[in-house]
């Protein structure tokens, strides 16, 4: 019988869930091999070695996107195969549970990367070298989900097209959903969650000498949008609403910029910070949104963001008994700066009230979980 093993995301369902679902099913009533016994066997293989295995995937992770007691972790097992990236992985690990090691889903997942107590119990691995692979450690759940994704890498590895993209959909929908479709197979959940860490991915990733500089439309509209409300009274929570007399908070300001553009963002300043890739001071242009955080070595301790409007200003709604105004973006706790993109934003999981993430493309929606 086929049997793929659980993993589920830190919503109500999880990004990462696998089940046996209808190509299982197939597979299973015609006495198909396990391909979850081809797992087992080279997790080992993997995870034993804790070594990279060539510097080709070694992408740098972009200063400030992970917490930096993570980052070095991130960095090391991000290079555990060549089908993973340390940006890919981290893409996975912030939409599993926001790097939040302490994080628990209604789905009885558990720790940074979102496991099962079952599926833990076959791939946990001592990542740390203390001789325990503990779900709630950080250094075992980075080592444990990179092993996961070699694993099932090795899976599908004889399937034709991206290999990166055959992990991602393996990931999602079980790997003989992929070896059945020959590629990512078309059930719209899986073909989005590969496109969402792809994309999430980009965030994550050092910014390069040939990020473009031009000025977009979608940037000219939400400076436009920002330079309406100039005057406006600030107003903790506020996003612009009849209700709140149109006042805005910084991130109800940056939300409400974009959305006039077609651009979805997340409503806190932390969360959009991963809306697209972070150009260097020196690349900044109008149109980017700017940070500013408590802990420049933690990007969860972000607590502000302006539009950058160019020659070192932004546009911002700066605290309370202030107005929406140009400041200086030259002022204490300046982490960085993301340039919005469309399928950056589309990527990016959605915060519960109670502060847990849910992924946008979680499984229970599309035919593979059926």
């Amino acid at each position: 019988m086929l049997m793929v093993l659980g993993k589920a995301g830190a919503g109500a369902t999880g990004a990462g869930a696998l089940a046996l679902g209808k190509a299982g099913v197939v597979a299973a009533a015609a006495g198909v091999v396990a391909v979850s016994f081809v797992t087992t066997v080279t997790l080992g293989t993997f995870a034993a070695s804790g070594t990279a295995q060539g510097a080709a995937n070694n992408l740098p992770l972009s200063s400030g996107s992970v917490p930096a007691a993570y980052q070095p972790l991130i960095q090391k097992w991000g290079t555990l195969c060549p089908e993973i990236t340390p940006p890919m992985l981290a893409a996975q690990l912030y939409q599993e549970s926001g790097f939040d090691p302490s994080a628990r889903s209604p789905a009885k997942a558990y720790g940074m990367a979102q496991f099962l107590e079952g599926t833990w119990a076959v791939y946990g691995t001592d990542g740390d070298g203390d001789g325990k692979a503990d779900i709630w450690n950080p250094a075992d759940a980075i080592a444990s989900a990179a092993s996961y994704d070699c694993a099932l890498a090795k899976d599908v590895a004889q399937v034709p097209g991206d290999k990166q993209s055959n992990l991602l959909a393996a990931y999602n929908a079980g790997p003989y959903a992929v070896i059945k479709s020959d590629g990512v197979p078309p059930y719209a959940e899986t073909q989005g969650y590969v496109r969402s860490i792809k994309a999430l991915a980009r965030s994550f990733t050092a910014p390069t000498a040939t990020l473009p500089v031009i000025l977009s439309a979608q940037s000219s509209g939400a400076i436009y949008y920002a330079q309406t409300k100039l005057g406006t009274p600030y107003l903790w929570g506020g996003e612009g609403l009849p209700s709140q007399d149109g006042r805005f908070d910084c991130s109800g300001l940056t939300q409400a910029a974009y959305a006039s553009v077609g651009i979805t963002l997340p409503r806190v300043a932390n969360d959009q910070w991963y809306a697209g890739e972070h150009p260097s001071r020196d690349q900044l242009r109008p149109g980017d949104l700017v940070f500013f955080a408590n802990d420049l070595s933690d990007p969860r301790s972000i607590h502000h963001v302006g539009i950058y409007v160019g020659g070192g200003y932004m546009i911002d709604a700066p605290h309370t008994g202030a107005v929406i105004r140009y400041d200086t973006i030259d002022q204490k706790g300046y982490i960085g700066a993301t340039r919005v993109t469309s399928d950056g934003a589309q990527a990016l999981p959605q915060r519960g009230t109670d502060g847990s993430i849910t992924a946008p493309n979680a499984p229970g929606q599309g035919a593979a979980k059926s």
